[in-house]
């Protein structure tokens, strides 16, 4: 038998709901304002999501973040995997305090801070070594990774410390090397928590703006940079058309993984 919630509980969740949508939806519905002005309606129109297009300052910052946040989520899963291995399997080894310590720190580090420690390190890097050639894609790309290995550390741990360690034994005993056996077994038994982890670290990375403006140079400038600087001189309804597209493709997205999940 089904309980009945109670009117108080339905009125909690409705203002909720509106104080957590509303703001989006607003931003979705004053993309297809034809008013310059984005607090003012003047009639519907698809002119803003056509001036989008032509914009080739957003295309080209979009390019960029998507193009570091694809770098950063794969270095960041393939480190963070090797971190969280080692965390998991080997409980006491010299040292190992100080590198989960380490490895963790971004996690509660202010941004600002390890932006601008990241830059010193750069600028240092290319006094001593002559590399990195400026600020561009790869220190950003840089930069980011350092970010994600820790969030990609933390889910795969959890996922290896709950891991059925008897499956692997299993598969030594049959004579499969450590090598075999990681990526025969374990590899594909925590791919729903590498793929989390990946997902995260590119997010992480698209959606980051203190970090890249410490490590970004002049012709690298990212998605977020664009929008902010944007948003500074006030808010273009080319930006609530940007928001609605990007709403719509994260819509797609999670309807799609949610369908394969039902099919599966």
């Amino acid at each position: 038998m089904t309980r009945r919630l109670s009117p108080f509980l339905i009125a909690m969740m409705v203002i909720g709901f509106v104080f957590l949508y509303a703001p989006i939806a607003s931003v979705v519905v004053y993309s297809f304002n034809s008013s310059r002005l984005v607090t003012v309606w003047a009639g519907f129109s698809f002119e803003w999501y056509g001036a989008l297009f032509r914009n080739e300052a957003i295309g080209r910052a979009a390019f960029i973040s998507f193009e570091v946040a694809l770098i950063a989520a794969t270095g960041a899963l393939i480190l963070g995997t090797l971190v969280a291995y080692a965390l998991a399997r080997y409980r006491r080894f010299a040292g190992r305090t100080l590198f989960a310590a380490m490895a963790t720190a971004p996690l509660v580090m202010p941004e600002i801070i390890t932006g601008l420690s990241l830059l010193l390190l750069f600028v240092a890097l290319e006094q001593a070594t002559g590399w990195p050639e400026g600020r561009g894609i790869v220190t950003i790309a840089i930069a980011h990774i350092t970010l994600g290995v820790a969030f990609v550390a933390v889910i795969v741990e959890a996922r290896l410390s709950s891991f059925n360690r008897a499956l692997e034994e299993a598969a030594l005993d049959l004579g499969a090397g450590p090598a075999r056996v990681f990526f025969v077994i374990t590899l594909p038994l925590i791919a729903p928590a590498l793929a989390a982890g990946w997902l995260l670290a590119f997010t992480l990375s698209f959606d980051d703006l203190v970090i890249a403006s410490f490590t970004a140079g002049p012709a690298s400038t990212t998605l977020p940079m664009v929008i902010f600087s944007s948003v500074r001189l006030g808010v273009s309804p080319q930006i609530n058309a940007l928001a609605t597209l990007i709403l719509i493709a994260v819509a797609v997205l999670v309807g799609g993984a949610n369908r394969l999940v039902r099919v599966r």
